[in-house]
């Protein structure tokens, strides 16, 4: 497949702002917590400082290049991070890994070598280590956002823009045709193999919540006997919600960030669904006159006044807080400010080919258990902010910045 660049920049320097990215978050660890396990259902911290590297070292150099392993041990170790079956919870010990010297020693060694084969290596294997990497800057978040604060070293967070209060409204879409994924061509730009091939979907009219549902909304719902999410915490009489750098009391115009379960147990609640996929992609990027657009406020690229995304914060802003990002009609930040769940299950779209240099993407996950995500999160980088990009996570996962809207069809 021919690629346009990503990019103006060099491969090199690309990585290197993406590296830049996870060496911060690796600093934030004080070094006696990199082997805890802030998430039941993931790795401890210090596979994540060796994984980056040995991922790198396995395409660019292993797979791509042929080179010969100057460590297949840790090669192997590092090499897949872990998504179990709920009751499965990985039972290792901290003394089942390596020292943390050792595995500084291994990345430092594999970066010398990466960097000396950059120009050798296909530039679809550079696309993929470069947003790997940046995919794991956000995945460290939601691990970071759980380690204990003295643990950790993050300031304080900003305090939180203030904008008009929501006045919650649905908005009616027209019935479309939306075009979901990539098409295979001479010309396409990189994408991951879920992305592909287009298709073309009918979308019937729908309404949809012109803003994410938000904690003031969710409240009403735990009221009437629903459990707390997992990022607020009851304390004093009061619930609070706990950001990156410590509790603030729950501020009611901010997103809320659920699991697919609890996302569809409020639309239940609340009369509602969630959006289908495609109904997400009519209501984000479609227009009047029928044709799609690159992203839902036009063809003008990313910046921060569209929305809250490309890890410029650390935590939600008010759902009304960023109008320039709406859409064409006017729905309200599809893209940043956190991921929305949809009802798709995550499966694989027409004429769907595995990466032959990375056939475990996508494919274990098409299993019913997992669902699509699309829009971003604060933590989001740019290049994610593509149309055709899926996320997707099992139905309970409860770390990820991801909230929802509701529709009605």
């Amino acid at each position: 497949m021919a690629l346009e660049n990503a990019t103006r920049t060099s491969p090199g320097a690309r990585l290197a702002e993406a590296r830049a990215h996870t060496d911060a978050l690796f600093s934030m660890v004080r070094a006696d917590a990199l082997y805890e396990r802030p998430v039941p259902e993931r790795h401890r911290i210090i596979f994540y400082l060796g994984h980056l590297e040995a991922f790198d070292w396995n395409q660019i150099c292993l797979r791509a290049s042929a080179r010969c392993s100057f460590h297949p041990e840790f090669d192997r170790l590092f090499a897949s991070g872990i998504d179990p079956e709920p009751g499965q919870l990985p039972n290792d010990k901290p003394s089942d890994w390596p020292a943390v010297e050792e595995v500084r020693q291994y990345n430092l060694r594999v970066r010398r070598i990466v960097d000396d084969m950059l120009d050798k290596a296909p530039e679809e294997i550079l696309c993929v280590a470069f947003e790997h990497r940046l995919m794991h800057a956000e995945t460290l978040a939601y691990l970071l956002h759980n380690v204990p604060h003295p643990h950790k070293v993050v300031r304080p967070s900003t305090q939180s823009p203030s904008g008009p209060g929501p006045t919650h409204s649905m908005v009616e879409i027209p019935g479309g045709l939306v075009t979901l994924g990539q098409r295979q061509g001479p010309f396409t730009s990189f994408g991951w193999d879920n992305e592909f091939d287009a298709h073309e979907v009918h979308v019937p009219s729908f309404a949809i919540s012109k803003y994410k549902v938000t904690n003031g909304q969710y409240l009403d719902f735990v009221r009437a006997g629903a459990e707390p999410p997992h990022f607020w915490t009851w304390r004093d009489g009061r619930w609070f919600w706990r950001t990156m750098s410590g509790e603030v009391p729950l501020p009611s115009d901010w997103p809320v960030y659920v699991t697919f379960l609890e996302a569809r147990a409020y639309a239940t609640w609340a009369g509602k669904s969630l959006p289908t996929e495609a109904q997400f992609h009519r209501a984000a990027y479609g227009t009047a006159n029928g044709k799609e657009g690159a992203y839902p406020w036009g063809a003008d690229p990313p910046d921060h006044r569209r929305g809250n995304f490309d890890l410029r914060r650390w935590d939600p802003l008010p759902v009304t807080a960023t109008p320039l990002g709406d859409s064409a009609f006017g729905v309200s930040q599809l893209v940043g400010n956190g991921w929305e769940w949809t009802s798709t299950a995550f499966h694989p779209f027409p004429g769907f080919q595995p990466f032959p240099f990375y056939p475990e993407y996508s494919a274990p996950f098409f299993d019913n258990d997992h669902y699509v995500l699309k829009g971003a999160s604060p933590r989001t980088a740019a290049c994610f902010l593509r149309r055709s990009f899926r996320n997707w996570f099992r139905s309970s996962y409860r770390y990820v910045y991801a909230g929802f809207r509701c529709v009605e069809n």
